[in-house]
């Protein structure tokens, strides 16, 4: 009897180490995890910390809701500083964890990823930043500018401006100081404002800003010397209040100074208040949306429950937006995955590179997400990882942004030439091929 209790007693400890074994290799087995490229310090962490705030928040929201369709979302945050070897070591620390995409929020960090993500199978979201010539889903395969490249922005900017004096024409002879930083991301835009340079006959000057741009004395010296009729800002983090600044200081009108989508949120002016009033900026689709369904589902479901990644004041905020809607673009990748290798499985890398290229994210599944007025449909291809090339731009009146009334579309007359010519510079230099048909079906 004594022996055979022994027995006995083995077997259930071996049973109980078994369960302790795999309970926990069976849970991670149904969680999805997402790396998180943050940087919540340094000179860009005003604007970098609202981002990851809405970012993280959505995945909680997710989980909230019942996962992906019932798979957990694990996250880990890594913080990049905004430098791009911090940005590569967090990669590489990160990627071995099951990644199922990086979002890296920084071009330059995008670069050099772009070299990494074909040999690991790892999908990159650059939504609104990176090469614009990723775009081009036959040439980058695991890159998705979704919603906007540089050359979106700086086309829609020129477009605007046309209309706003009376038609293309009315550009000949003006002039134009691209104030940018000096950096991989300040430097994308330039080839659009070229092309469109030449063909409306407008004179550009490029005025580039050291990291991080609060020193910009002698570049706005050159402004007032040189008298542009407009100036487009090309800048983060601090560097765009110290713009707004420096406008102030000089006289120059800020209802003639433009920025991109990424100079255009609520840290690049409330410090300026109102001596920033009539400053316009791109939008990227959306702007602050304080009353979106989905802002108040994460009230509500999130912040409501004590599980608010910031403070709730942000909520809503234009940043805290685009981190939002950069998480769930990434989520409804893997649902789409799901749809093709199975739902309530946890998708691959490569699995959720086939669903970000085959997003039909069409008004009816954007309202039921909370969406509504929020953004327009997104709908990507082999050939096409941008998915959207519709922006809007807002204002700000002194103590809020608001939307001037119009969208607009990025020619793709002018840009899918710049793109394709890029994306084959790009092929010949790495002694790479475009894809053909049938990989467009793996």
């Amino acid at each position: 009897m004594k022996l055979k209790s022994i027995v006995f007693s083995a077997a259930v400890l071996a049973a109980g180490l078994s369960a302790a074994i795999s309970t926990p290799a069976l849970a991670q087995a149904k969680e999805q995890f997402f790396p998180v490229l943050v940087y919540r310090t340094g000179a860009y962490a005003p604007n970098g910390v609202p981002f990851a705030n809405g970012y993280v928040d959505y995945l909680k929201y997710v989980n909230a809701k019942g996962g992906i369709n019932g798979v957990k979302v694990t996250f880990e945050e890594c913080e990049t500083g905004y430098a791009t070897d911090k940005g590569v070591e967090c990669y590489e620390r990160l990627k071995g964890k099951g990644a199922t995409l990086f979002q890296p929020l920084s071009t330059g960090i995008t670069f050099a990823l772009t070299e990494k993500a074909p040999g690991d199978k790892i999908p990159l979201i650059t939504s609104g930043y990176g090469r614009a010539d990723t775009a081009d889903g036959l040439a980058f395969k695991w890159n998705f500018p979704l919603l906007g490249t540089y050359w979106t922005g700086a086309d829609i900017l020129i477009q605007y401006l046309a209309k706003k004096e009376g038609g293309f024409d009315k550009l000949k002879g003006k002039k134009i100081a691209l104030v940018y930083h000096d950096s991989p991301y300040g430097k994308e835009p330039i080839s659009a404002l070229q092309e469109r340079s030449k063909l409306h006959g407008f004179e550009l000057s490029l005025l580039p800003v050291a990291h991080p741009g609060v020193e910009q004395k002698a570049t706005w010296l050159q402004i007032r010397q040189n008298r542009p009729d407009f100036v487009f800002l090309w800048g983060w983090g601090v560097m765009n209040s110290a713009a707004l600044k420096e406008a102030v200081a000089t006289g120059f009108p800020r209802d003639k100074m433009y920025g991109v989508w990424w100079s255009g949120a609520e840290p690049d002016v409330k410090d300026v208040g109102a001596a920033a009033k009539g400053y316009t900026a791109l939008a990227m689709q959306h702007g602050a949306e304080p009353n979106a369904k989905i802002t108040q589902d994460i009230l509500k479901d999130v912040h409501g429950k004590g599980q608010g990644t910031g403070p709730k004041d942000e909520v809503g905020q234009v940043l805290y937006m685009r981190g939002l809607i950069a998480s769930m673009m990434g989520v409804e990748g893997v649902k789409r995955a799901q749809e093709r290798f199975g739902k309530g499985k946890v998708m691959t890398g490569e699995q959720v590179r086939w669903g970000l290229e085959n997003l039909n994210l069409d008004q009816k599944k954007l309202d039921a997400l909370g969406f509504a007025g929020v953004m327009r449909p997104v709908s990507t291809s082999c050939a096409d990882h941008l998915g959207s090339s519709w922006a809007r731009l807002h204002t700000w009146d002194g103590a809020k942004w608001n939307f001037q009334p119009d969208w607009y579309q990025a020619d793709d007359a002018i840009l899918k030439p710049l793109v394709r010519a890029s994306a084959d510079k790009y092929l010949a230099e790495k002694k790479l091929s475009r894809r053909a048909p049938a990989d467009c079906q793996s």
